[in-house]
């Protein structure tokens, strides 16, 4: 049957689904974004991103005036479009186990509008196992729907870039599903990595924990070097210069997100909690904030001071507080501190965040939480931690 447009994004106004919307409507799709979230509906609508994106401020008001774009909360749409791109992901519950059910559950209010020719696509991380329950789901429709999983791999901020230039994964259980998936992200890359589903949803997986696992190893290291009173971003130096063998070993810092812990925690759930190294890792990443007051405790009379939080955003240069260890620093100063001040350059939707003039002028001490690269000019007339060596100046507790 004909469709009226090209793809339709369930989950369309979030940080995965929007910039992934833009990037098929630039090399001239038509696309529909949907979404729950009329607030952020109604900015993407008026040619405002919600978010930080390298690129599409431009971009999106072109797209929109174009045609090529709409958005809308009306989830009739997905029947409209020959794809539809599901960017609903699996979630760790409160206890840390795969929430296995969460797609299906985002899902299945739509499954009645879905309609006989399409191709769904899943494109969030999810559990080894969900592609194959969602086949199994859609397998009982009336109406044949191919079905396909194809993960992101994009670093947010940076998404439009890497989505041009990255080679794409794609899955499916049938050569058909495979070849027109195929052919959907061949609009955007030159290569296309071809998996069974549960290669896939392993690889995923596979490649956020790996990067956890790294930034796990150089925060041991940073704490073992530090715990001697030796600077480890010297010794990092030394040991990368000029040494292959070695180049990507990555600095010390806080390592978080909405993603990496998370698929960590995914993977040892997958193998019967037997991820010895991927619970270690998270012993690491998460211990670190707590490392850091502990050591701040020992050198400072930390409740006579006030101490000022350089950053909020999990990563930086980014407006996304989400899971960000800075908030876990903060509670934990909030105990021992005088007085906690936060600030961030990005972050908008924290109405507690001081201005950094205030937290430079009020803070007896002050932690470099977030590596945004306006406080590598800073020149702080009171001590500083600088977990990312953002002044270059060394890494030292």
């Amino acid at each position: 049957m004909p469709f009226q447009r090209d793809i339709a994004i369930l989950g369309g106004c979030g940080h995965v689904g929007l910039p992934l919307g833009l990037a098929f409507a630039e090399r001239g799709l038509t696309v529909a974004l949907h979404d729950i979230n009329a607030s952020a509906v109604e900015t993407v609508g008026q040619g405002r991103m919600p978010f930080r994106e390298e690129g599409a401020d431009t971009l999106l008001p072109q797209l929109l005036e174009a045609g090529r774009l709409t958005v809308t909360t009306d989830a009739a749409v997905l029947g409209t479009a020959e794809t539809v791109i599901v960017i609903v992901g699996t979630p760790v519950d409160q206890f840390l186990n795969p929430d296995v059910g969460a797609v299906l559950r985002a899902l299945e209010p739509q499954l009645p509008r879905l309609v006989d020719g399409q191709l769904l696509v899943l494109r969030s991380t999810v559990y080894p196992g969900v592609t194959a329950m969602i086949e199994k789901r859609v397998a009982g429709l009336d109406v044949h729907i191919d079905v396909a999983f194809c993960p992101e791999r994009i670093a947010e901020g940076h998404a439009l870039t890497e989505l041009r230039s990255l080679p794409q994964i794609v899955a499916a259980r049938s050569s058909r599903a495979t070849e027109r998936a195929a052919g959907l992200f061949r609009h955007l890359a030159s290569e296309i990595v071809e998996l069974t589903p549960e290669e896939a949803e392993l690889a995923k997986l596979f490649t956020n924990t790996w990067r956890y696992i790294k930034f796990a190893t150089a925060n041991q290291l940073y704490m073992i070097a530090n715990d001697f009173g030796l600077d480890f971003e010297r010794i990092r130096h030394a040991v990368t210069y000029q040494y292959p063998r070695a180049a990507d070993m990555p600095g010390a810092g806080f390592a978080a997100g909405p993603c990496l812990f998370k698929d960590t925690m995914q993977i040892a759930a997958f193998d019967n909690n037997n991820f010895t190294l991927g619970h270690a890792s998270v012993m690491i990443n998460e211990g670190l904030p707590l490392y850091v007051v502990s050591q701040l405790s020992r050198h400072h009379e930390l409740a006579e001071m006030t101490v000022g939080i350089l950053g909020m955003a999990f990563k930086g240069g980014s407006d996304d507080p989400r899971q960000s260890l800075s908030y876990k620093l903060k509670r934990l100063l909030s105990i021992k501190a005088r007085r906690v001040l936060c600030t961030d350059p990005y972050v908008t939707i924290d109405p507690d965040l001081t201005p950094l003039d205030t937290v430079l002028r009020d803070a007896d001490l002050l932690i470099v939480a977030t590596p945004h690269p306006e406080y590598a000019a800073l020149e702080p007339q009171v001590p500083i931690v600088d977990l990312f060596n953002v002044l270059g100046r060394g890494v030292r507790v």
